[in-house]
């Protein structure tokens, strides 16, 4: 009784385990299966990227492969032309001797001239030439001035008249490349309207040479070119931010700075930006130095240019510049000057030192359609004068004049920029004699060819001129073609 009682506890426990058990290893080998399941996903993964990459070499072995085999056949080809040319002709009879002595320069001859063409068949198939790579980029600039005055010239004193006007500023070719691996040139043919009778006559506005290749950070200039005085004497008409030269550079320099002569540049060897030109000329200007027959070394121009550059913060740079003038024997162009008094003005020296300065705000994150830049130039005008009036002696006399173009420019768009510029300029030959001007402007920037500018001027001048104050509108209309090695940079 008591051994049938226990084999019955015996059994309610062992059944229990034993279910329990066949169920643990059912589960044990569920995953199992599954665990060999991912493995060999995996390896057969593995196996189709080995058979791809087994594809892919076996691709780049044939291609080699023909690369080898195109070198083996070039070096065969060359290699047959040099042993044709090595060798030597048949021996000839005695009589015949003279005869080929006579022959075997020409036959030599041509097969050097046969050789080289092979080898420079050779060579063209190794690389590829553009058709063009020789010739120079050419441009082509137009500038149009629609304008209206409400004062005749001879209240305004300008060489165009008052009223309705319509003026061909500048029609302008450019051409420029490389002249060899150490230099390039450029060439400027510019042409304008004459204001009396129409016609338009070209000139030779600059044509020089630039070295690119000197030792030291050393570029020097020669030839026929604007030389590098302040901010925007140096720019083209239809470059400038606004729509009229300043009328201190007109007084001070003479318009555009035009030179024929040398001028050297030097980036000093540091991480920061300085830049130092000093150059020389027989003008510095429109027109030409009035020499006489002869010119002394004196009777050139010199001038030299600081320069440097600055990062206030990523969204703000400053450009701070000096400039001097120096002609210690000149004479006034085209002569002695006549004054209202009767007496005569000659110059006798002529000096012109300046300060400019430009700021500039422009976001990174926005620059193509946000900034401002503020422009500033300074200049004073230290020159020598003979007088001589009827009945005196002549004696000299020293005027100093100063004067200063600032403008604003806001460019609140991609294409769209507002701007104001401020003018005074006292008179290079009376000190005394001032003139004031205020401009605002707008800019239509319809893309990096073609630009309109409108502009308003108000004009006051004293009364020592005998001009009086005058409005003027202007519609400038500038438009390129080709290759331009100028452009609308922000100035």
């Amino acid at each position: 009784m008591f051994r049938a009682a226990f084999a019955r506890w015996v059994l309610l426990v062992l059944i229990p385990v034993a279910v329990l058990c066949l169920a643990a290893g059912s589960a044990y080998a569920s995953d199992r299966n599954s665990e060999l399941e991912d493995r060999i996903k995996k390896l057969e993964e593995t196996l189709k990227k080995q058979e791809q990459t087994i594809q892919e070499l076996k691709i780049l072995e044939e291609t080699l492969k023909k690369q080898e085999q195109t070198i083996a056949e070039q070096k065969k080809v060359i290699e047959e032309v040099k042993a044709g040319a090595k060798q030597s002709q048949p021996a000839a009879p005695p009589s015949a001797a003279a005869a080929t002595q006579t022959a075997a320069p020409g036959q030599m001859q041509q097969q050097v001239q046969e050789l080289k063409e092979k080898v420079e068949q050779v060579v063209e198939t190794q690389k590829k030439s553009v058709l063009s790579v020789f010739n120079p980029s050419i441009g082509f600039v137009s500038e149009t001035i629609f304008c209206y005055s409400n004062k005749g010239s001879n209240v305004t004193g300008n060489d165009r008249a008052g009223g309705f006007d319509v003026f061909q500023r500048s029609m302008e070719l450019n051409l420029a490349a490389s002249v060899d691996p150490f230099a390039r040139g450029y060439a400027v043919f510019n042409a304008s309207a004459d204001p009396i009778t129409g016609e338009a006559t070209a000139t030779v506005e600059e044509a020089a040479i630039v070295t690119t290749s000197l030792p030291w950070n050393l570029t020097l200039k020669g030839g026929r070119f604007f030389g590098e005085f302040g901010r925007l004497s140096y720019i083209h008409d239809h470059e400038l931010p606004f729509v009229t030269r300043p009328r201190v550079l007109d007084e001070y320099i003479g318009g555009e700075s035009l030179t024929n002569g040398l001028q050297l540049n030097y980036l000093l060897p540091i991480p920061h930006y300085v830049s130092l030109t000093a150059g020389v000329g027989n003008q510095f200007g429109s027109p030409p130095d009035n020499v006489g027959d002869f010119r002394p070394f004196l009777g050139l121009n010199f001038w030299g240019r600081t320069s440097t550059y600055f990062d206030l913060t990523p969204d703000i740079s400053l450009e701070p510049g000096v400039s001097g003038l120096l002609n210690p024997k000149t004479n006034y162009p085209g002569g002695a000057l006549s004054l209202p008094n009767g007496s005569t003005l000659t110059e006798r020296e002529r000096r012109v030192v300046g300060t400019d300065l430009m700021v500039r705000y422009q976001p990174l994150r926005n620059n193509q359609f946000q900034s401002l830049t503020w422009g500033t130039e300074l200049l004073y005008s230290d020159n020598s004068y003979d007088i001589n009036s009827p009945g005196s002696p002549v004696f000299g006399e020293t005027v100093g004049s100063f004067g200063l173009y600032s403008y604003l420019t806001y460019k609140f768009h991609r294409q769209w920029s507002a701007g104001f510029e401020f003018q005074w300029v006292q008179d290079v030959l009376n000190s005394r004699d001032q003139t004031y001007s205020y401009s605002p402007y707008i800019t239509w920037a319809i893309s990096h060819w073609n630009q309109l500018r409108l502009q308003y001027t108000h004009t006051d001048r004293s009364l020592l001129s005998g001009l009086g104050p005058d409005d003027a509108v202007f519609l400038q209309w500038v438009w390129i073609i080709g290759s331009h090695s100028h452009g609308w940079d922000a100035r």
